[in-house]
């Protein structure tokens, strides 16, 4: 089994980064806890989401969602400067009403199965002068500071998401050698709480068994296996987290054999089901 890698770490609402990178640099396929949002600046790379791939232009926008598997894939020798956003998934909800909701624009990445946005002329936007604001106000110290960067921050996703909603930015088409993969992983992932195998996959998407698992794992980069049970895997992490019982989280998520999963999720994330739960209500 791949063991996907849980990279980065956040514990604050956002956190900001400028890197800028030389050299051969690989990465493996992963996930975060947190959202992510890339803004590319230079280089030669082809950025890697859940199935769909996107040979980046400077100034495109990458929304990462959490739990999202991906990888970039960077040419060698040629720098590769970006700015990274960690974002807290829960950080947003406070920010939504009737009227709007800055979770938006990564709702609409779901939808639309696009990771990346592409705005024209970004220098000259709004949306660019905000996140040079954004960037000097995270790293300069001054009076409130962390209340300063959070406010420039929502500034920075309402431009996001004003420029999402009017179409000022373009979401590029998913890029996949074979538009059923794209299917199929919206199958595997509104089903991760039924029983699920691969021969049920290939029967409703008319596909032999031998087939799907071939073509699955040259157009994503992972085995059919792998990804259902990572999924399953990650989707039981955040119900453990919200206090349901590690009974119900392994059977209500796809495992039909307890030890399997205490076994499967100790493997994964290095602590077993029930510390998850101790640690995130606060009893360890």
């Amino acid at each position: 089994m791949n063991n996907y890698e849980k990279r980065g770490y956040l514990n604050s609402n956002f956190k900001l980064f400028h890197l800028m990178d030389e050299g051969k640099l690989s990465y493996d396929y992963h996930y975060h806890d947190f959202d992510k949002i890339i803004i590319f600046i230079q280089g030669s790379v082809t950025y890697r989401i859940e199935g769909c791939a996107y040979s980046l232009e400077p100034y495109d926008i990458i929304l990462v969602s959490h739990n999202d598997i991906h990888r970039p894939d960077i040419a060698a020798h040629i720098p590769y400067e970006r700015i990274i956003v960690y974002l807290s998934p829960g950080f947003l909800n406070a920010y939504q009403s009737d009227d709007y909701d800055l979770s938006a624009c990564f709702q609409k990445s779901r939808e639309l199965h696009s990771h990346v946005l592409r705005i024209h002329s970004m220098e000259k936007s709004s949306l660019y002068r905000t996140l040079t604001n954004l960037e000097y106000a995270c790293t300069h110290d001054g009076y409130a500071k962390d209340l300063y960067c959070q406010v420039v921050f929502l500034e920075f996703m309402i431009q996001l998401n004003r420029a999402s909603l009017t179409n000022r930015v373009q979401y590029l088409p998913p890029s996949t050698g074979d538009a059923r993969i794209l299917s199929i992983m919206d199958y595997i992932n509104s089903h991760l709480t039924e029983d699920m195998t691969v021969d049920l996959i290939a029967e409703s998407f008319f596909i032999s068994r031998y087939h799907l698992m071939h073509l699955f794992k040259e157009e994503t980069g992972y085995t059919l296996f792998d990804y259902i049970t990572e999924k399953r895997l990650l989707l039981a992490r955040e119900r453990l987290r919200t206090g349901i019982s590690v009974t119900d989280v392994c059977f209500s998520c796809g495992f039909k054999n307890y030890s399997t999963f205490s076994r499967a999720y100790k493997n994964k994330f290095h602590i077993s089901p029930s510390e998850t739960i101790k640690e995130d209500t606060g009893f360890l």
